[in-house]
């Protein structure tokens, strides 16, 4: 009746994404973020250390951090530890008494703890809409698409995106921040979503920004034509980055800050000075 001993699986990759029916464009002034049910309990059943646990723990840790440079507003759902039958209802039925048995494992886990500005919605079904506020602090803060993360997806992160669709707002599932009972359900909740209610996305694609300097070095140095590694603050143009590419750098950029014109980096194209306006120390 309770959740089965789960076993780890390969993530989907950029090239086993469904085909998507929208053609959405992820727009950080109109998102919010989603971590949806990464408390110790649920994740405890891939048992303790799991690499596996790790990974996706580790790509929803960067969305959270560029959703806080950004300014995108980051929500949580967390079931209760004391829940009654009245409030389980038919739970009860599918799943037995859950976190009943084990209040000790209620809190989501340490890496991705929320802090004060997070909102944190206490989850009572599959949907994180149903017996919550969220639709109404989304339209509140102006956002209408939803960054789905967490476990597990083809349930309750399958059926928040469904829901969300409901409610004209555009949810975007990511393939690799969620996990599941296993490689075919997941895959069976991305293909549902992506050809009926939402964009099934990677995080690297929602990732505008590189989370620290040698992140940047490391989106840079394949575009140099030279094989020489430049010094942080020598001119990368002189390396071989030419204006094609820097173009593209830009358009990326400036959906997150909108000053990271061409301009902008053609004239001080160096990693400090580019890691300067990219981390906000202008």
């Amino acid at each position: 009746m309770s959740i089965p001993k789960l076993t780890a699986y390969a993530l989907p990759t950029a090239d086993e994404l469904p085909n998507n029916k929208v053609n959405w464009t992820f727009e950080p002034q109109r998102a919010a973020l989603l971590i949806h049910d990464m408390q110790n309990y649920f994740l405890n059943f891939w048992g303790e250390k799991s690499e596996f646990v790790e990974t996706v723990v580790n790509h929803i840790a960067a969305l959270r951090q560029q959703c806080k440079a950004l300014g995108i507003p980051v929500f949580y759902t967390a079931q209760p530890n004391e829940q009654s039958d009245e409030d389980r209802a038919l739970l009860n039925d599918m799943w037995g008494p859950g976190l009943n048995r084990h209040p000790e494992q209620q809190k989501v886990t340490a890496a991705l703890a929320p802090d004060e500005q997070d909102i944190v919605l206490t989850k009572w079904r599959y949907s994180a809409f149903q017996r919550s506020p969220l639709e109404q602090q989304l339209k509140a803060m102006g956002r209408d698409q939803l960054i789905i993360t967490g476990v597990y997806a083809h349930i309750g992160c399958l059926t928040t995106a469904t829901d969300a669709f409901m409610r004209d707002i555009k949810p975007f599932m990511v393939a690799d921040a969620l996990a599941d009972f296993s490689r075919e359900e997941h895959l069976m909740a991305l293909t549902y979503t992506a050809g009926r209610s939402g964009k099934v996305v990677m995080t690297d694609d929602l990732l505008l920004l590189p989370a620290s300097k040698q992140a940047l070095r490391d989106v840079i140095l394949p575009l140099l034509e030279d094989d020489d590694i430049p010094e942080d603050d020598e001119n990368l143009i002189d390396y071989g980055l030419d204006s094609v590419r820097m173009m593209a750098l830009a358009s990326r950029w400036r959906q997150a800050i909108p000053s990271m014109d061409f301009v902008t980096l053609a004239k001080t194209p160096t990693f400090d000075a580019w890691w300067a306006r990219l981390s906000g120390d202008k």
